[in-house]
């Protein structure tokens, strides 16, 4: 798989610098402008976002919002690490200007902030042991098993999926990186690790363990699809960018910005926010 730098990207330390005084109503497209840069949220979970050892930023999400924020006239994106679970209060505090990290829509997120239009869609992978031992091709399939546990992002769809499909909490593993779920899935402290089919893809890819192996799609499991979160006060903000985004997907930009990283731009476009914020999920 295609890896991507953003030319523009810098030091995320420095930049964290920058945005620490910035004030919450910083954006205000016109603002936005003015600073030059917009602060987004993102994980560290290629391909939809990475962080190299240099700090620079890489990754579909970014690449995608870079693209939209200096068509309106923002010349950089800072970007800060965040769990998935603190992501929405960070952009609700004023900490971020949106959220560009492969956050699926769903409908409890749809009420709390404002979505671009989909970007990113995905489906959900189980990484495990060779052979898979215990049977496991769903989540319901991990709650059934009284000695299963699964590791998953705390704050993720993953995490809420096992506990929806009845795995009980002291069997759900928060896990802070994917580097550290294959190391856990590795020691036999998790029995499976949840993530996006592309990231467990590229995570056992990179792990080049013969002993681990992939199922995907999981049973049961719905198609996701993210879009970049914006405060519910800042929709004049988020419908620029979804102007943006639209020319994109039109001009034929975004499927080159996406695809390399082995995403779906045909998925992407035959979906809606509206669609992917009332689904049953």
């Amino acid at each position: 798989m295609k890896t991507r730098i953003l030319a523009s990207a810098v030091s995320i330390s420095v930049l964290a610098a920058i945005a620490g005084g910035i004030s919450a109503s910083a954006a205000d497209l016109k603002q936005l402008k003015e600073q030059g840069f917009a602060r987004i949220a993102i994980a560290n979970e290629p391909p939809y976002t990475a962080v190299g050892a240099d700090g620079k930023v890489s990754g579909a999400a970014p690449d995608v919002a870079r693209v939209i924020f200096e068509r309106l006239g923002i010349k950089e994106v800072v970007a800060s690490i965040s769990e998935y679970g603190a992501m929405i209060p960070g952009l609700q505090a004023g900490r971020h200007d949106a959220i560009t990290a492969g956050l699926f829509m769903k409908p409890e997120r749809c009420n709390a902030v404002a979505y671009s239009e989909p970007i990113l869609c995905d489906a959900e992978a189980f990484a495990l042991r060779k052979g898979n031992p215990l049977k496991l091709a769903s989540y319901k399939d991990i709650a059934n098993n009284t000695n299963a546990k699964i590791g998953a992002p705390g704050g993720g769809t993953e995490e809420k999926l096992a506990l929806q499909a009845g795995v009980p909490r002291e069997r759900v593993i928060v896990v802070p990186d994917g580097q550290s779920g294959i190391k856990m899935l590795q020691d036999g402290r998790i029995d499976v690790y949840s993530l996006p089919v592309l990231s467990i893809h590229d995570l056992l890819d990179k792990a080049k363990d013969p002993n681990l192996e992939v199922v995907a799609p999981v049973v049961g499991a719905p198609v996701y699809c993210d879009g970049a979160a914006f405060r519910k006060q800042d929709v004049a903000l988020r419908d620029a960018f979804d102007g943006e985004l639209k020319k994109l997907k039109e001009s034929g930009e975004f499927a080159k910005l996406i695809e390399p990283y082995g995403f779906s731009a045909k998925a992407a476009m035959s979906t809606t926010r509206d669609k992917q914020c009332t689904a049953a999920q």
